[in-house]
């Protein structure tokens, strides 16, 4: 039937009713699909005061198509006992039966039957009992009779563990007189035309009341990953606090800007393969600063600086090798340097937010391809105590004040400190930066005054979008995991500004 008929035979029915129908039993009785009902009701709903509608929940137990079937036929392990003979029957042929797997399992449980293994021919499997009854399939045929409930919590608890029950929720209508209740059901006028307007029949017609208050319908755009929603906040904190974005539009990187710049001996295990990505088209750069790598060299073969350097066999080749970078620090070297060109020296603050490479093993912190998070200040007299208060800041911005600064080695940094903060979907302290004062070996080659220092931290982007949108699995956030639906749905990220947290716990 269409929703037309329906709707008539609805409130034909709903005149000869003293309080109401519900639209589960009407659809019985019209011999109708439920859905068929539902949208009657929905569209007299939308006429007026024809009716009115209260949705309801009901709960029932209802037999899922292998329950069906055990209930017309008999449980696996009752079939499995009609098949064994008085004489027995071999195990490797019961098996093969259909219920055999399951029914032989139950079977010997409820001891119908039982195994023996001494036989000629292999496992013989013989009765236990002459006879027996199929609890399962009665109390199915119960639940189908519309006895469920008579039936122990216990008893429907095995049903549904064995995937026979399920409960499902039944949503009905309870419809019963409008204000303006009719039989006679008009169509109202959505639109006044001229010609209602010149002829006066708008007077005599219904119109459909406007719903100012309705939503119109999204247009179709695209969303943001929750990544560029936080990294667009981050980036605003940095300029806030005035910093200035510094270039990263080289994913290739030499080893020398990537590690020999930032005082990393060549031989330090982070230049293996199984740590970073080399390239082998195109292998070496061929341009470098050839002055500023003549002093780095020193520096790093025979000292200088107030340093003794690392007393090493520095070699050119392995400074040109290219590579996917491992961080946005060669970024920061690159700037640095160009700041110490400049004469007389400024002192400047930089941060950039780009993606780096790292031969990591997968799990659900960690990937091979994340985003980092930089932050340089170059100004003279600057400390560790300075470090520690522009990262409670930083971080206070973020809306993260559960930190903690454990002391850390780092080439290129001294002294140096990792920042921790806690996820509560892990459960767990949570490592996301890295920190510390740059080193006189790494910045005095550049050609920075000897009075001059240079704070920097590094952050992970992954890990606070994490935090702050409670995901566990980092492979959930990156990667073909990833649900688009989260995507859709993800709100807009707000790190807000906290008040000033209680004093940072250190690490002894």
């Amino acid at each position: 039937m269409a929703d037309g008929p329906v709707a008539e035979l609805l409130l034909r029915r709903l005149e000869a009713s003293d309080g109401g129908l519900d639209s589960a039993e009407l659809a019985a009785e019209l011999g109708v699909e439920h859905q068929a009902v539902v949208g009657a009701v929905k569209s007299l709903q939308a006429l007026g005061e024809v009716i009115e509608a209260e949705l309801r929940s009901t709960k029932r137990w209802e037999l899922t198509s292998e329950g069906e079937e055990i209930a017309r036929e008999g449980s696996h392990e009752a079939r499995v006992f009609r098949s064994i003979p008085p004489e027995g029957l071999a195990q490797s042929e019961l098996m093969r039966l259909p219920s055999g797997k399951v029914g032989f399992s139950k079977a010997m449980s409820n001891k119908w039957i039982r195994v023996d293994k001494s036989t000629a021919d292999g496992p013989r499997v013989f009765r236990v009992v002459d006879s027996m009854e199929d609890e399962v399939q009665r109390r199915l045929q119960m639940v189908q009779r519309g006895q469920a409930e008579k039936l122990g919590e216990k008893e429907r608890s095995e049903l549904r563990k064995r995937k026979l029950l399920a409960e499902v929720t039944l949503k009905t209508y309870w419809v019963s007189k409008g204000s303006a209740f009719s039989t006679s059901i008009s169509k109202q006028e959505t639109e006044l035309s001229p010609e209602m307007i010149s002829s006066g029949s708008w007077r005599d017609r219904p119109f459909k009341p406007y719903n100012f208050l309705a939503q119109g319908v999204l247009p179709d755009s695209g969303h943001l990953h929750p990544l560029l929603k936080v990294r667009s906040q981050f980036r605003q904190i940095f300029l806030e606090m005035g910093f200035t974005e510094m270039p990263t539009d080289n994913f290739i990187e030499s080893s020398f800007w990537n590690f020999d710049a930032l005082f990393q001996p060549q031989q330090h295990p982070a230049r293996d393969q199984h740590d970073t990505f080399f390239l082998r088209d195109p292998a070496e750069a061929l341009q470098l600063p050839m002055d500023y790598v003549q002093r780095v060299k020193r520096t790093h073969s025979q000292g200088g600086y107030g340093s003794q350097g690392y007393k090493y066999n520095w070699k050119l080749d392995e400074a040109r090798k290219n590579l996917l970078r491992t961080h946005t620090t060669s970024a920061s070297a690159r700037v640095l340097y160009r700041l110490a060109q400049k004469k007389p020296f400024t002192p400047a603050k930089y941060f950039s937010i780009d993606r780096v490479f790292r031969n990591e093993t997968l799990d659900a912190t960690h990937l091979a391809e994340f985003h980092q998070i930089e932050g340089v200040v170059a100004d003279h007299g600057l400390t560790l105590g300075h470090l520690m208060g522009v990262l409670r800041e930083f971080f206070t911005k973020l809306g993260i004040t559960q930190l903690r600064f454990k002391p850390a080695y780092n080439p290129y940094t001294e002294p140096s400190m990792e920042v921790f903060s806690y996820h509560p979907g892990l459960k767990k302290w949570v490592e996301v930066g890295n920190s510390g004062v740059f080193r006189p070996e790494m910045l005095l080659p550049m050609g920075l005054p000897e009075n001059v220092s240079v704070i920097a931290w590094g952050l992970s982007l992954e890990r606070p979008t994490m935090i702050k949108y409670g995901i566990n699995n980092i492979r959930e956030l990156v990667g073909h995991k990833v649900n688009l639906k989260m995507v859709y749905d993800s709100p807009l990220c707000r790190l807000d500004a906290k008040p000033r947290p209680p004093p940072t716990q250190e690490a002894a």
